[in-house]
């Protein structure tokens, strides 16, 4: 077998087919599936069940993944190194994040001592942020998952408390804040299972002893905002992560006493990378314990936008 063997099934593992995979390694889709086809002959194993749409991997196949992703990422930072794109100016970061509301003031602390820096942000629920670690997709992440992988390595930088999601217009929306049995019998949308925002709001609901009416379940953010918005029911946020948007308001769960900790993520094999260690450095500073603040006391949408900015979250 050879490098090139290797690299035509790993792209193809990537993409999820041969027709992606063709156009990003730029060759022929024949020329990509004799690669692929020669490698498995030398091992005398199926690497990829083919299918109408696309591949997936077999049994063989996953384990040879997770070898190769370690292979390429290795030797797309040897790559990096010696064309000096590791030095203190500069670099590309991949984050994954549960949220882009933590990871922006991380990235723009670290642009500071690296202006040339550059990164790539995917959003995503907890759980598949990690898979991105453990697959190699991301170098660093924020999660709220616990990190209990003996892979990883991670740091709790902040912990979040939860305040009810309702439209300006409502009523509750002139609360100072509401307690857990004010919930109970009301209609809420919900992010999907995975999401740690509604794991927790769930362990709430069970302390409490309350039932609510799950009517709505839509897997982003930013359709659960518009279906609160338009009526639909009422929501959960965290209080950090509320951001900004007139038609909505953020009331305090008094009683939620489960809250949302985060957490700055890598592979620990990886963790003494400069650009790596120096995330995770900045996340570590955030912590309230380095004398951050991250106390809203605000129940409005843009007065909690204007709180955040104003605090030492975002310096630069």
């Amino acid at each position: 077998m050879s490098i090139t063997q290797l690299k035509a099934f790993h792209i193809v593992a990537l993409s999820g087919g041969f027709s992606q995979a063709a156009r990003d390694m730029a060759i022929s889709q024949s020329t990509l599936s004799q690669h692929v086809r020669e490698l498995e002959a030398d091992c005398g194993q199926n690497l990829l069940d083919r299918k109408a749409r696309g591949v997936s991997l077999s049994a063989h196949g996953e384990r040879l993944f997770e070898i190769t992703s370690r292979l390429f990422q290795a030797e797309k930072e040897a790559n990096a190194f010696l064309r000096g794109e590791a030095g203190v100016n500069g670099g590309h970061l991949r984050v994954a994040a549960d949220g882009p509301i933590l990871a922006l003031p991380i990235l723009s602390r670290l642009k500071v001592d690296r202006p040339k820096l550059t990164f790539s942000l995917a959003v995503d629920n907890s759980a598949r942020v990690i898979d991105q670690i453990i697959d190699y997709r991301a170098d660093v992440a924020i999660t709220a998952q616990i990190p209990d992988d003996p892979r990883l390595h991670g740091v709790h930088f902040l912990s979040m408390r939860l305040g009810l999601c309702v439209p300006s217009s409502h009523p509750l929306a002139a609360r100072d804040g509401v307690t857990m049995k004010d919930l109970e019998g009301l209609s809420f949308v919900m992010r999907e299972r995975g999401s740690r925002t509604r794991e927790i709001f769930e362990k709430n609901i069970a302390d409490h002893g309350i039932s609510i009416h799950q009517l709505v379940e839509i897997s982003s953010r930013e359709g659960v905002r518009e279906a609160i918005a338009n009526g639909v029911g009422f929501g959960v946020v965290a209080d950090l992560e509320f951001g900004h948007d007139a038609r909505l308001s953020f009331v305090p769960i008094d009683d939620a006493k489960e809250v949302i900790d985060e957490y700055a993520i890598c592979l620990a094999e990886r963790r003494h990378l400069p650009l790596i260690r120096g995330f995770i450095d900045e996340a570590s500073r955030l912590h309230p314990d380095a004398g951050e603040t991250f106390h809203l006391p605000v129940r409005r949408g843009k007065d909690i936008a204007k709180t955040i900015t104003s605090t030492s979250l975002l310096t630069q």
